[in-house]
């Protein structure tokens, strides 16, 4: 497996920060500002698990199924997949968390979402300067669950 998407240990229902509801527009950074207002509403919850960094440096992103949720919301679901995805080179994996196990639906709507995202964030880089590499790079393997991490923890790659 490709090392930039190591993922830190994950508990089995995380909580997940919300920070782009279900149909939203916008975009925002782990600190709150605005990365990329979107031509088209977002299909998911969007968020992320505080406390826990992807290879990018950035909060781990998690994706939360089910009706829009608040901006802000927090709230513990359990990991039901992970998708592999590289931004700017660097592994950002994103946690599928729902209360119940995913359908063929949609396993197959996230991934035909994260691969027009992909497109998406590489015009979008190349419009700031850059030409890194973005990719939707598919399911990962899901992680064994481990107990509850300590708010505020950062998980890190072993050495």
């Amino acid at each position: 497996m490709d090392e930039r998407l190591w993922l830190p240990p994950l508990p089995g229902a995380p909580e997940v920060l919300i920070e782009c509801p279900r149909f939203s527009f916008v975009k925002r950074r782990a600190d709150g500002a605005v990365d990329f207002v979107s031509p088209l509403p977002c299909p998911y919850n969007y968020g992320s698990i505080p406390g826990l960094t992807s290879d990018e440096g950035d909060p781990l992103d998690a994706v939360v199924m089910g009706p829009r949720l608040p901006l802000g919301q927090r709230l513990r679901v359990p990991v039901v997949g992970v998708i592999g995805f590289v931004d700017a080179g660097r592994g950002d994996p994103k946690v599928v968390c729902a209360a119940a196990p995913l359908t063929a639906a949609e396993r197959a709507g996230l991934e035909r979402f994260f691969r027009v995202y992909a497109r998406f964030k590489q015009v979008l880089h190349r419009v700031r300067g850059n030409v890194p590499d973005t990719r939707f790079t598919g399911w990962l393997p899901l992680p064994a669950p481990v107990p509850d991490v300590a708010p505020g923890a950062t998980a890190r790659r072993a050495p």
